[in-house]
């Protein structure tokens, strides 16, 4: 059990690395990209703040991916690693090294997945209920 823990806090903490390292290489290559360029023309501009939006949303992801792997790490150093937080049964270490801060077993995080598909389609169902019936007070 030890070693497990061990090694799944090796591939959390390269990963990590790895993280840091990205957004980090992201941010010079942005901020080079960016200085001192010509303001170019229109579709110049556009592209660039295509790009920089992109690029904030990827850091947003990667910063997200890093909350995860840290509050990973802090339920290996409390001992609840690897325990379904919701049927509370152990995590297949298979799923573990595929997706080491996982939170949830297999058939719990698909029936969370399902369950949140469904709440979306009823909040879109109800969204264009309701501009349907603005419309028609409206006409």
């Amino acid at each position: 059990m030890v070693e497990k823990q061990e090694e799944m806090k090796d591939i959390l903490l390269r990963m990590k690395e790895e993280i840091l390292a990205g957004i980090n290489k992201a941010m010079k290559s942005g901020s080079e990209s960016t200085a001192g360029e010509p303001t170019g023309d229109i579709y110049d501009q556009a592209s660039s703040e295509r790009d920089r939006e992109l690029g904030l949303l990827l850091n947003d992801r990667e910063r997200g991916k890093l909350r995860q792997i840290d509050e990973a790490l802090t339920r290996l150093e409390d001992n609840e690693y690897g325990v379904c937080e919701e049927c509370e049964e152990d995590i297949p270490l298979g799923r573990l090294k595929a997706m080491p801060f996982a939170r949830f077993c297999v058939k719990c995080q698909s029936d969370m997945e399902k369950l949140q598909a469904q709440t979306r389609r009823f909040e879109e169902d109800r969204a264009y209920r309701e501009i349907s019936f603005n419309e028609e007070e409206e006409g």
